[in-house]
């Protein structure tokens, strides 16, 4: 078996090796310039390491795996357009350097390629792979449409946030851990409980992400703190505090960061202050740990020698930036 980084090594040279047609440039340059964007291939990765887990050869899920990554980078290309996003993992985006009809084109271009590459699977698992894959991809879009619902309405509850990341987040690396089981051979029950261990994984992920955009550093983000609190996003804190605040402090939450005569420094600082008012900081890491200690728990549950999902662990810990 082969641990996280040589399983990225594996993919990227795969991925490396990936052809498409020269014209018309305007369609497939941006794909490429999207898939050569770095990235932390989180869910082929976590794939190709289920794969292996259940004894299957990586070699049949690569084509799988950039599926899923093409798939990935098609909903970021749409994503930036709509959230009118000029720059995507620290260069500028499709959207921002040819505009928005080459990013909604080529975007739909990578979708069909996604479905095209699966194509490369085992036959006899193609059935199976595309019942995970469609109710995946259309649940990706559901999460993106609550997100932006969201947007336009004043009260949002904590357990509608939750539902919309796991549509948004969860449910695609979720998706990506049960189609590398299948394809290792997987019972159906082992099957679902990989699932159930990355869709809790990806929950705490996005909380833990919603936390150190307020909480972090520019390090550990990879962008500019605070940016949630500027935009007035309704993220796990905010909902959470506005579950727990005065008429008043709901007040701040939701009028800072409109307040011109304030700094950006002074809103973040403002809005904090409220949050650490309600201790909703310490909420939200328990809430993390109880959803990656339940991610970890389901490995041990696995009909697999304890030992086969050493990665699987190593891969969560990774994820979540722990030592242990």
């Amino acid at each position: 078996m082969r641990n996280n980084d040589q399983i990225l090594d594996l993919f990227e040279n795969y991925l490396a090796q990936m052809q498409l047609p020269e014209e018309p440039e305007l369609l497939y340059n941006p794909i490429i310039y999207a898939m050569s964007g770095g990235g932390k291939r989180i869910r082929p990765v976590l794939l190709l390491l289920a794969c292996e887990a259940f004894g299957g050869d990586v070699t049949d899920a690569m084509p799988a795996a950039l599926a899923v990554e093409m798939f990935h980078n098609f909903t970021l290309l749409h994503d930036d357009i709509m959230d009118n996003a000029v720059v995507r993992r620290g260069k500028p985006s499709v959207y921002a350097k040819w505009g928005s009809n080459v990013a909604i084109l080529s975007g739909d271009a990578m979708m069909i390629e996604a479905y095209k590459l699966l194509r490369g699977v085992p036959e006899d698992k193609l059935a199976r792979i595309l019942d995970i894959f469609t109710p995946m991809a259309l649940q990706v879009c559901e999460g993106q449409q609550y997100d932006m619902d969201f947007e336009k309405i004043q009260k949002v509850a904590v357990a509608e946030y939750m539902n919309m990341i796991e549509l948004k987040t969860s449910v695609l690396l979720a998706g990506s851990a049960m189609i590398g089981a299948v394809i290792g051979n997987a019972s159906e029950e082992d099957c679902r409980k990989i699932y159930r261990y990355a869709l809790e994984l990806g929950l705490a992920f996005q909380l833990q992400d919603d936390l150190l955009d307020s909480y972090g550093t520019v390090e550990e983000l990879g962008k500019r703190i605070g940016g949630d609190i500027l935009e007035g996003k309704k993220t796990c804190l905010m909902l959470n505090t506005m579950s727990r605040a005065t008429e008043e402090d709901r007040e701040v939450l939701r009028h800072t960061h409109l307040d011109e005569t304030l700094s950006d420094e002074e809103k973040i600082q403002r809005v904090k202050a409220v949050y650490d008012k309600y201790d909703v900081p310490k909420v939200i890491n328990q809430q993390i740990a109880v959803r990656f200690e339940r991610a970890l728990s389901i490995l041990d549950t696995l009909d697999i020698p304890t030992e086969r999902t050493e990665y699987l662990r190593a891969y969560a810990q990774n994820l979540m930036g722990r030592k242990k």
